[in-house]
């Protein structure tokens, strides 16, 4: 029979505390799928409860499928075993772990967060409130906010010699969603081209959307032509001012004979992401394409997660005229993803000169972060067995290390040196192994007082390092 400590319940009605009991006990397993319980009445004298008590208790029980009812035979157990089994792999799963922090981490999205200007931006977001407290409840425009994409315009206009409409920008939260937005525009006929090695982001983003795509090798020169034309592609993603992670610029002459390739064929398009293009430390910026495109087939695209900070998700793309209405055509439906909140808090901080202002302090600091991590490396161990390929520009560089061990093996010696590393092959589909372990050495987020400590610790990783100490 039954029993429950009906006392149990508090302020529970008795229907539904009864009802919670059995419902328990058919979970756990005490009462078995096809186990006949006892009848209402039986119940009710048993526990000294009203029979509408239990009435309503079953009645729940076999609307939520527990149990069932059958004429004239009364109220029968259902198999739940599979929810069973679901509960207790939910039970099972052990609460998420917060993203670990590495005494040294090279990761490319890692960037120095202590010199952001949090009281600057914090006034800016109090004030944003006080004026646009109105605006902040409508429904954001699907471009993104007016004064954001005015403020970028002037912006690229300034600092790019770029002539943009705010009406060709529009507003994302982050690469990889704009990168959907015109995977989709472009439909599943269009075939896109990715440098290799280079951001293997977008052909995850580009299978996930059932786009073809195609790797093109590069050379000291960046991304090849004759590849290109190779492949068949119709778009091509590349970042000529600043390759990830060679750091190579793509001179004018391939810039020429990458024009001659879109111009050609009136589908093409490419795809330049300007990704860590303001952090040059020699020699004035590199032009975009958009700057120097006569034909409108160059996309635009940028973000600040690098300039300011990751977690601010805000990129944007620029379109030209062609594609700006086609996309107006068939992408329009698509609400913005980003906060009208933060929009408006960083027109204000674009168009009011803290972001340019901004910029300049953080290429003084990434530039003296270069010259004590490079010197850190000339006089360990590591540079009788290493070779360094950087080019003032970005805040990352490879360094390529003379060494007997794996990849595999330098990782899992990192992970427990507790150091993260970043190796090329991480931003190649080639798979082929090569003599040696080259790195993709990022070092905005090593702070200055901690450059000598993680230089040392990243040389006793490797025996060829501990021999020549």
């Amino acid at each position: 029979m039954l029993t429950y400590d009906l006392d149990k319940r508090g302020s529970t009605p008795l229907y539904d505390y009864l009802y919670q009991c059995i419902r328990q006990d058919i979970i756990s397993g005490r009462l078995q799928a096809g186990e006949r319980l006892p009848s209402k009445r039986t119940l009710a004298q048993h526990l000294s409860v009203g029979i509408i008590t239990v009435a309503n208790a079953y009645a729940q029980l076999a609307v939520e499928g527990y149990i069932t009812s059958r004429e004239k035979k009364g109220y029968f157990v259902e198999d739940v075993s599979s929810y069973r089994v679901r509960r207790k792999a939910a039970a099972a799963m052990l609460p998420e772990a917060a993203e670990r922090e590495y005494f040294a981490d090279f990761k490319a999205n890692r960037i120095s967060l202590q010199n952001f200007p949090l009281a600057t931006w914090t006034r800016l977001m109090r004030e944003t409130l006080s004026v646009h407290n109105e605006e902040l409840l409508k429904t954001v425009p699907y471009k993104g906010v007016y004064e954001l994409r005015k403020a970028i315009a002037d912006y690229l206009a300034h600092n790019r010699a770029m002539q943009v409409d705010p009406s060709q920008i529009i507003i994302g939260a982050g690469t990889e969603y704009l990168y959907g937005r015109l995977l989709q525009m472009f439909g599943h006929a269009c075939t896109f081209a990715i440098e290799e090695p280079g951001y293997k982001k977008f052909a995850s983003i580009s299978a996930s959307f059932g786009n073809p795509w195609k790797y093109i090798p590069i050379d000291d020169n960046g991304l090849m032509i004759d590849k290109l034309e190779e492949s068949g592609a119709d778009v091509v993603h590349l970042s000529p001012a600043n390759h990830f992670p060679t750091g190579i610029v793509m001179p004018v002459t391939r810039r020429l004979e990458l024009f001659e390739w879109v111009n050609r064929i009136r589908k093409r398009y490419i795809i330049e992401d300007d990704y860590d293009s303001e952090f040059r430390y020699t020699g004035r910026f590199i032009l975009p394409l958009y700057a120097q495109d006569t034909q409108s087939r160059v996309i635009y695209m940028n973000t600040f997660s690098k300039s300011l900070v990751p977690s601010l998700r805000i990129s944007y793309m620029v379109l030209p005229p062609r594609l700006l209405e086609r996309y107006e055509q068939t992408m329009s439906f698509y609400s913005c993803t980003v906060s009208s909140f933060e929009q408006y808090t960083l027109a204000r901080f674009i168009s009011e000169g803290y972001f340019e202002r901004h910029i300049n302090k953080m290429k003084n600091y990434y530039r003296e972060q270069r010259h004590k991590i490079l010197a850190a490396i000339h006089t360990s161990p590591l540079a009788a067995v290493s070779q360094i390929t950087e080019r003032n520009a970005g805040t990352h560089f490879v360094l390529h290390i003379n060494t007997k061990l794996t990849e595999a093996e330098v990782r899992k010696a990192a992970l427990a040196a507790d150091m993260c590393l970043s190796f090329y092959s991480d931003y190649s589909h080639n798979t082929e192994e090569n003599n040696g372990c080259t790195l993709v050495i990022n070092y905005a987020a090593i702070e200055a007082d901690k450059i000598a400590a993680v230089i040392e610790r990243l040389s006793s990783l490797f025996p060829e390092c501990n021999q020549i100490s």
